[in-house]
């Protein structure tokens, strides 16, 4: 399952449609597990990403990655909690849907809870552009791309 010879699947394949499934917590202290995460968060770096989420690698489970703070963070079953009224506008890309930008509006906060990379339940708030990177990656976990949302698509 957890392997270092990726590449990122592109739209419009059907492996990026769908919901993933969730991770187990005794699953996320495993060795391998670990090796996962080191590897998925260095991949997301040389992809060019901010974020990127398992089912972009063809891993149907509920993981992603998130810079923050330059600092990669890997969590596992992530949801949103609460979401802000006050939504914010920009142009996001997405390394599977290459070349293609868009206008996406999506909440300003968001509280989140997920499971760290030590097995933990964690909840903490996100704002701005952080809270749009993890709204589009866990979006990924739901089947759902950004194009599904954006409003004045252009390829570059």
């Amino acid at each position: 399952m957890y392997h270092d010879s990726w590449t990122i699947i592109t739209h419009p394949d059907d492996r990026l449609r769908g919901k993933a499934e969730d991770v187990l917590v005794q699953e996320i202290t495993t060795p391998e597990f670990q090796a996962f995460a080191d590897t998925f968060g260095a991949f997301m770096i040389e992809s060019d990403g901010v974020g990127l989420a398992a089912p972009q690698i063809g891993l149907k489970k509920r993981i992603i990655a998130v810079l923050e703070k330059d600092k990669i963070n890997v969590y596992a079953n992530p949801e949103i909690l609460k979401a802000s009224q006050a939504l914010q506008e920009s142009e996001e890309g997405c390394l599977s849907v290459p070349k293609t930008w868009g206008l996406v509006d999506r909440p300003k906060r968001l509280r989140i809870r997920a499971i760290n990379r030590h097995g933990r339940s964690v909840e903490f708030d996100v704002s701005g552009f952080t809270a749009t990177v993890f709204d589009h990656e866990i979006d990924h976990l739901n089947g759902v791309l950004f194009i599904d949302k954006a409003k004045k698509i252009k390829k570059k």
